[in-house]
């Protein structure tokens, strides 16, 4: 019986040889992004002592005496930990709700459109916005917003209403930061959704058109089910991401007058790491926010399995 196993074992080992011998190509084109991976991700978790250290920068890092918990403990304690929190979650459900559906939405309706010159067009187009830079984004938005001569104010003003300094008013920086999202990254984001949709095999339509059915009925029981794993997975990875808001866009946009609403997470952390040099408490923001993220991952991947038999793993 031991025999029969080792042999099984040692098929086994022949046949993965085998197909990495054959595959060879494919394997060594893995070495790069293995290496980056390894010099750029893993390799700088080291880094995360910190977040149990009295970091100084002349002591370095191994050499900076233990506190423990201490740098959680502030955080948790602090004045602002309730409004980071209510802030990043804020923003994250305004990105989930609006931001994650609209990408299918457009790649469902690009996938409707027959002319193919047309169809390269916008697809170009919604493109564009994702490779600006988001300092350009930011300027642009401040001169649209400008309270005297930006083109939003300016057409309040024709219509009879009174000009608003957009960026002053706490109540409009959320709406602000998810348009400018959605304006930038709609067409990126609905790149994967419209990968997925070449994917789905043709004579399923066919198959419906014989039947009867119109384009609605189509999109409901063969364009949708065909791309439901791409939106699970992106959905479950979209969750892990909650409490990790970018905070370009939000630094280039918030001042002082708008942090009730928009000082998230990620700003604070920046604050207190660059501009105050706490890169222990910093670091203990980030660690945290890291638990947190993978934690709603593995439930997020748990429910879907259950419920969709869709996960990441």
């Amino acid at each position: 019986m031991l025999a029969e196993k080792n042999i099984i074992r040692m098929k086994n080992r022949k046949a993965r040889l085998s197909r990495i011998h054959k595959n060879k190509q494919l394997y060594l084109l893995l070495i790069p992004f293995l290496l980056y991976y390894i010099l750029f991700v893993f390799r700088p978790m080291g880094g995360m002592v910190i977040a149990f250290k009295d970091y100084s920068v002349y002591k370095g890092i191994w050499d900076s005496p233990w506190v423990g918990l201490k740098y959680f403990r502030d955080f948790f304690s602090g004045e602002y930990i309730g409004r980071v929190f209510k802030n990043t979650i804020m923003i994250s459900l305004y990105q989930l709700l609006f931001g994650f559906p609209l990408p299918i939405l457009f790649a469902l309706l690009l996938n409707e459109v027959s002319c193919k010159k047309y169809k390269s067009f916008v697809q170009t187009m919604s493109y564009l916005p994702y490779f600006i830079s988001m300092v350009v984004i930011a300027g642009m938005v401040t001169l649209f917003l400008a309270p005297t001569n930006g083109a939003i104010n300016i057409l309040i003003d024709k219509l009879g209403g009174e000009k608003i300094y957009f960026l002053t008013k706490p109540e409009w920086f959320r709406p602000i930061y998810t348009m400018t999202n959605l304006w930038t990254g709609m067409g990126y984001s609905s790149i994967v959704y419209i990968a997925a949709l070449s994917g789905i095999d043709q004579q399923l339509y066919e198959a419906c058109r014989i039947d009867g059915g119109g384009r609605l009925r189509q999109a409901i029981h063969i364009t949708l089910p065909g791309i439901m794993p791409t939106i699970v997975t992106i959905f479950i990875i979209n969750i892990g991401n909650i409490l990790n808001v970018g905070y370009e866009l939000i630094i280039l946009l918030y001042q002082p007058a708008t942090y009730e609403t928009a000082d998230t997470i990620s700003t604070y952390v920046y604050r207190i790491g660059i501009e105050q040099a706490n890169y222990s408490l910093s670091t203990a923001v980030s660690f945290f926010n890291s638990i947190v993220g993978f934690i709603l991952v593995s439930i997020a991947n748990y429910i879907s399995n259950k419920v969709n038999d869709v996960g990441l793993w």
